[in-house]
């Protein structure tokens, strides 16, 4: 295997287990990934809502 299927085994099971995640991890994931991807970063936004339902959290406190 090469590094690009190891990629594609775990993207796959964080997509499965994002909404068990911790928001903070979430968050660290989302943004490792989407790093100078801005122009998919709603697409990811919205299939990890739409998949998780849980992961839609409230505003973070100020």
């Amino acid at each position: 295997m090469n590094d690009k299927r190891f990629a594609e085994l775990l993207g796959n099971a964080a997509i499965s287990v994002w909404g068990d995640m911790p928001r903070d991890i979430q968050e660290a994931l989302f943004e490792t990934a989407m790093r100078g991807q801005d122009d998919l970063r709603l697409q990811l936004a919205k299939l990890l809502h739409d998949r998780n339902p849980r992961t839609q959290h409230p505003p973070r406190p100020v």
